[in-house]
């Protein structure tokens, strides 16, 4: 495995309503090392739930599907990830390419067909990382904008955050502040190296971490509490390798 490989892999997910077409996606998927499927789902409506309670980077996503087509659900995505389209209907591509869709791949498709949409997605997800880490060395800021105002958070000052419905509250360590916006949207837009989701509705400032008690961290200001599915990731980040053992 070379070194982008290895530091990259691109988190996917499939949506087919058709047990074949999704059993080939995943064969192909097996055998392209950047490429990690997180999630196999016959239908817009579960795909929704797992885009909410995991970070998915690729979408392979089928057009004709009952109750919502694939189409129909892009449309309601917020924060999409890279989409490559899979259909027998070749008349859909314009309508993908007007919702930003990386490629569009009509059935039957060859292993080589698919592994040159893969890479497409691979580097259009590079250079986007690239233009992200950039941004982030430059800036120790972002901007939110609150009742009508737009307001500058610094990454220090802020301990954690916390969802709350269709909003998202930003605790820092001047006070709160209430925001319209998704804690999934939100992460992806902030460094991972100091920012970690520990629970579906609570991310926190690693470096505001004081001490750790059973699944409760605390923050000083405030104490948050880890999911079961979370723990072992969290542990591993927060701690890294600066655990002084005996």
């Amino acid at each position: 495995m070379n070194a982008t490989n290895h530091t990259m892999s691109l988190r996917c997910m499939i949506v087919d309503d058709e047990p074949i077409a999704r059993k080939l996606l995943q064969e192909y998927i097996e055998d392209i090392s950047f490429l990690e499927l997180k999630g196999t789902v016959e239908n817009a409506l579960k795909a929704n739930q797992l885009l909410n309670s995991e970070p998915i980077d690729l979408l392979f996503l089928d057009i004709n599907m009952p109750k919502l087509t694939g189409l129909e659900f892009l449309r309601t995505v917020t924060s999409s990830p890279m989409v490559i389209m899979t259909t027998a209907y070749a008349e859909y591509a314009a309508d993908g390419f007007e919702l930003d869709v990386l490629d569009y791949l009509v059935k039957p498709f060859s292993f080589e067909r698919f592994l040159k949409a893969c890479n497409k997605a691979k580097e259009y997800h590079e250079l986007k990382t690239k233009a992200v880490a950039d941004a982030t060395t430059e800036n120790d800021y972002f901007f939110v904008k609150r009742d009508g105002r737009i307001e500058k958070v610094f990454y220090d000052e802020l301990v954690y955050i916390e969802a709350m419905l269709n909003y998202v509250v930003l605790h820092t360590t001047n006070g709160k502040m209430v925001v319209y916006h998704t804690i999934r949207g939100i992460l992806e837009q902030l460094p991972s190296d100091i920012f970690l989701k520990v629970h579906k509705s609570s991310i926190i400032n690693i470096k505001k971490v004081k001490s750790i008690e059973g699944n409760t961290i605390d923050l000083g200001v405030a104490k948050v509490t880890v999911s079961h599915s979370a723990f072992e990731t969290a542990m591993k980040t927060i701690l890294k390798d600066r655990m002084i053992k005996r």
